[in-house]
């Protein structure tokens, strides 16, 4: 190649690659959007268990939530935000692993839990009671934890928790 040819190229090989990350960029997704952790602790008979969780406060993350993650590793999940207290719905759209869907009253104690959800099911999930927040954790947590309805949740999204 000659230096006019050289020049030329090189640019234009500057440009596809640019290209090319930010197509990698947009098909992760969910993936790539690094979240700030906060801690979540649970009050079980069995002693307090402490959890990493991302918030979910804007309508897309609540929309979005823990779709297309192949993974979600022990003691880490995401709480999502349902200010003010209200009836709520879930479902497993585009979610590829198993949760446990924990349903909390705004004074942090837990009105129920569903265990071991069905990945990629539109059937609805239900609050069955008023809402504050909605903790995801891998399925299994629950009961490997001994969490029940009636523990109390520590966090500050629940009367300063």
């Amino acid at each position: 190649m000659n230096s006019d040819r050289m020049t030329a190229w090189l640019p234009a090989r500057g440009w596809l690659m640019a290209f090319l990350l930010l197509v990698a960029c947009v098909a992760a997704g969910p993936a790539l959007h690094a979240m700030e952790l906060q801690r979540l602790e649970i009050a079980t008979k069995g002693g307090v268990r402490v959890f990493a969780v991302e918030m979910a406060t804007t309508e897309e993350e609540k929309t979005t939530g823990l779709m297309y993650r192949k993974e979600l590793a022990d003691s880490r999940g995401m709480l999502f935000d349902f200010t003010p207290e209200q009836e709520v719905t879930m479902w497993m759209k585009n979610t590829y692993i198993s949760l446990d869907m924990i349903f909390i009253a705004a004074d942090g104690h837990i009105l129920r839990i569903a265990e071991n959800t069905e990945p990629l099911s539109q059937r609805l999930i239900r609050s069955n009671g008023m809402t504050r927040a909605v903790l995801e954790v891998p399925a299994g947590t629950a009961r490997k934890y001994g969490i029940a309805a009636g523990d109390l949740v520590g966090h500050p999204l629940f009367n300063g928790g």
